[in-house]
């Protein structure tokens, strides 16, 4: 028998070329049988960890609470409103203006600085913005309602951090179009809400109130600790 029977596969065919990973030589087999296990690996620990966030409370949960909360925010944040039967229907505009104390020892008050349009400006036409563009201060906003009723009292323990976070991310915003020449003349500030309704179509009958509602907060002095923030 020569040698070119002796290469004939099966039913006197030659053997076609092997594919996939059997393509490769030995070395790269190894690599690459390593990284299908890597890529097996987090995948099944991805998994796991959104199973447990999403899941109701459980002892593994209340153990690893804070390492299952590491994983998944803020990337893998669960939300489920695009599955929702009624989605939010409204505009909700943040906006902050501040206190300035002027060189000859008067006030000066800024106008309103519009916090959210200075984040929509950022996404719009951004085929990547930012986490920090996109959520910072929507969810600054729904933590700070979350924790005071309608006279902007706290509900809870937690509605003098929320004031705290709100405060800092104003001071952040306007201090970047206002810059003050010392702690001493950044007064104070004051945050807003306008919300106006999404008008529905024509069609549907529905009618809306069109007229924009104002949720107006205290002035809250800033502190030499939101200065320091707005410093970094």
């Amino acid at each position: 028998m020569d040698g070119y029977e002796q290469g004939r596969g099966a039913g006197g065919r030659p053997p076609g070329p092997r594919a996939g990973i059997a393509a490769l030589s030995p070395p790269y087999q190894v690599a690459a049988a390593l990284v299908l296990a890597v890529v097996a690996l987090v995948t099944c620990v991805h998994l796991a960890m959104v199973f447990l966030h999403v899941a109701p409370p459980n002892t593994v949960s209340k153990q690893h609470g804070q390492a299952v909360d590491d994983w998944v925010y803020p990337e893998f944040e669960q939300n489920w409103k695009l599955f929702a039967p009624n989605p939010l229907q409204q505009n909700v505009a943040v906006e902050a203006r501040a206190k300035f104390r002027t060189e000859d020892g008067g006030i000066r008050h800024t106008e309103w600085h519009g916090l959210s349009a200075q984040d929509g400006a950022a996404i719009d036409g951004n085929l990547v913005p930012s986490h920090t563009q996109q959520n910072q201060l929507r969810r600054a906003w729904d933590y700070y309602t979350s924790t005071h009723d309608t006279q902007n009292r706290p509900n809870g323990t937690r509605g003098e951090l929320s004031e705290e976070y709100l405060r800092r991310i104003a001071v952040l915003r306007i201090g970047r179009e206002e810059p003050a020449r010392s702690t001493d003349d950044f007064l104070s500030v004051q945050v807003r809400s306008v919300t106006t309704n999404v008008q529905p179509p024509s069609w549907s009958g529905e009618k809306l109130d069109p007229k924009p509602v104002i949720r107006l907060l205290p002035w809250w002095n800033v502190t030499s600790q939101d200065m320091e923030v707005r410093d970094r």
